[in-house]
């Protein structure tokens, strides 16, 4: 810092102090700021004293009234608390709904970040956020529970029973039961004296819209969806990336309101019938109340097969939980289907391959990113003689250059192509080389490839879980904010994402031997290809995960250290050159024979 500037920043502390004193407020202004202040909260007292009387009021005139009819009931608002280990639920008399979920091991990534040392438990949803409703028709009038006012019959730590009384006697009961030390909620309808209205059949009209909870809510928003499994066709889902519908063309196992990282599945004791049965999800539009605090609307609008009975019920595993495959897996209900693992033998490869090493690792309490470098070595060591082939190949092209470069001179004309285009697969076939010979080990380390890119932003346990700088591996990390949002970069710079783009440009450089120019115009350029990905990958991945950037980092740098092995202890140039030069020898004489 040079004279000028130190001089520079006295005086203007000098000018902010002066300023400061000049306009300190007087005695007389701080005792005439005092009295409006205390008449201030003397009128606010008022308002709230003239609101509770005249709530008294209300109250007073509904008991008289309740004293004149006979039938009607005044049931005060009422919630209620139901807790196990896992979560707190609170249920309102009002409609007999689910209003809020608290999910007691886990914490939004706002509560994470203050790194207080304790658990601020997750909320799903809050109040208006959610609807639970029982809908029917009732002589000619279509009842839906949500505007009932429901009595509490009992009440317990982690049970509850509510009960809304309807003419003639009918009635509708809610019974909810939390489960021990499990994310699983009990849910029993049963619907008195109703067997008209359930023979025109009774819905469940149930919506969410969950709250933010991650650190990017764009990438938590986008992928929210519904998903659910038919009982003859399986698995399927709605549309992540846009507003979707879908009408049911079967009956319906289970269907799940899912986001990122948590999710909300209603499994009933019967499947879902199809009768006028249909599922939504919808985007927030911008401007809208909830489009900065909620990830999406979720609707489900279902059939529900009761008897025609007197007294008829049907019972509902409710799981309001994390996106754990072992957790899932083991409902055996095929929830784990809702993970989205890639399809095909992408999932299969997670399923069978990725996740029980990772699991294996795990088990070792270890650091999540030192479980995250022994699954890389574990999966590179069992590619490393599809490498070592991809090396061979490279360097038996590499051996081979000097007599490409030869045809290539010997057949600059286009329509000399075919000549040259036949000796090329002389050369090949005399010598044992092929560029195919490359390109199937290739081939076959792709499926991996692709597989992790949907296992780590999959994996519920990167969530925030930190390693080296990274504090959430779950999320991008970040070692400058920018201050800015720059397109299609972002406001920030990941280094992870630097370092995976860095190792993928040296281990492009170190086989870039191998490719060769294009020998027709308007084909595109191999080389200019191959090291312009990298500089893409710094702009795709810089918002993503930076468990899959760390991954990749890794996986690419062993990638280069298994090369140099090869190349140093297994591959020696030198000798597979003669043996290229005997082999094509040999081939030559055999061929000479022949003619002769």
């Amino acid at each position: 810092m040079d004279k000028n500037t130190v001089v520079g920043l006295v005086l203007i502390g000098l000018i902010l102090s002066v300023f400061t004193i000049f306009n300190q407020p007087t005695k007389e202004e701080l005792e005439k700021q005092r009295q409006e202040l205390v008449e201030t909260q003397k009128a606010k007292a008022a308002v709230e004293d003239k609101k509770t009387e005249e709530v008294t009021k209300t109250a007073v005139k509904e008991k008289v009234n309740t004293t004149v009819e006979k039938d009607s009931t005044v049931v005060p608002a009422q919630t209620i608390r139901l807790e196990n280990d896992k979560m707190i639920v609170f249920i309102t008399n009002k409609g007999g709904q689910i209003e809020r979920v608290y999910l007691k091991e886990y914490e939004s990534y706002y509560d994470f970040s203050k790194s207080d040392g304790k658990i601020t438990p997750l909320l799903l949803f809050d109040k208006n956020d959610a609807r639970n409703s029982v809908v029917f028709t009732d002589n000619g009038k279509t009842i839906e529970s949500k505007d009932l006012t429901f009595a509490v019959n009992k009440n317990s730590y982690d049970k509850a029973s509510l009960t809304a009384t309807l003419e003639n006697g009918k009635s509708v009961n809610f019974k909810y039961d939390l489960s021990a030390n499990n994310f699983n909620l009990g849910y029993k309808i049963t619907l008195n004296g109703l067997e008209n209205a359930i023979e025109k059949g009774v819905h469940l009209d149930w919506q969410t819209s969950f709250k933010k909870t991650e650190r990017l809510f764009s990438e938590q928003r986008r992928v929210t969806t519904v998903c659910y499994e038919y009982e003859k066709e399986g698995f399927d889902y709605l549309s992540e990336t846009s507003d979707d519908e879908e009408e049911l063309e079967d009956k319906v196992n289970w269907i799940a309101f899912k986001q990122s990282y948590f999710s909300s599945i209603l499994s009933p004791s019967k499947p879902f019938t199809v009768d006028d049965s249909e599922l939504k999800v919808r985007n927030f539009k911008e401007g809208t109340k909830k489009f900065n605090t909620r990830l999406k609307e979720l609707k489900a609008n279902i059939g529900l097969d009761f008897d025609a009975t007197n007294q008829s019920a049907i019972s509902f595993d409710w799981y309001f939980g994390p996106n754990d495959y072992e957790i899932l897996k083991a409902h055996g209900e095929n929830y784990d289907e809702i993970l989205n693992f890639g399809w095909g033998l992408f999932r299969w490869i997670n399923i069978y391959a990725v996740q029980p090493v990772f699991n294996f690792f795990l088990e070792f309490g270890i650091s999540i990113g030192l479980v995250i470098l022994l699954l890389t070595i574990v999966l590179k060591i069992f590619l490393m003689p599809v490498q070592w082939k991809m090396y061979v190949s490279s360097a038996k092209m590499r051996i081979l250059k000097p007599e490409i470069d030869e045809l290539n001179a010997k057949y600059p004309d286009k329509a000399d192509s075919m000549k040259k285009q036949m000796d090329m697969m002389t050369l090949y076939r005399e010598s044992g080389a092929s560029p195919l010979a490359g390109c199937l080990p290739a081939l076959i380390q792709m499926p991996i490839l692709l597989a992790v890119f949907r296992f780590f932003p999959s994996a519920f346990e990167l969530r925030q879980k930190s390693f080296l700088w990274a504090e959430d591996l779950s999320s991008y990390d970040s070692v400058l904010e920018l201050g800015v949002y720059i397109w299609p970069y972002g406001d920030h710079v990941s280094l992870f994402t630097l370092l995976m783009a860095g190792t993928t440009l040296i281990y492009t450089h170190l086989n870039s031997g191998q490719m060769q120019q294009p020998s027709q115009p308007g084909m595109p350029n191999m080389k200019v290809l191959m090291y312009l990905m990298p500089v893409m990958m710094i702009f795709f991945f810089n918002n993503y995960s930076s468990g899959l950037s760390y991954y990749y980092f890794v996986s690419t740098l062993v990638s280069i250290l298994i090369m140099v092995m090869i190349k140093k202890f297994f591959v020696d140039e030198e000798k597979l050159k003669l043996k290229m030069a005997a082999r094509k020898a040999t081939s030559t004489s055999k061929k000479g024979g022949k003619t002769k």
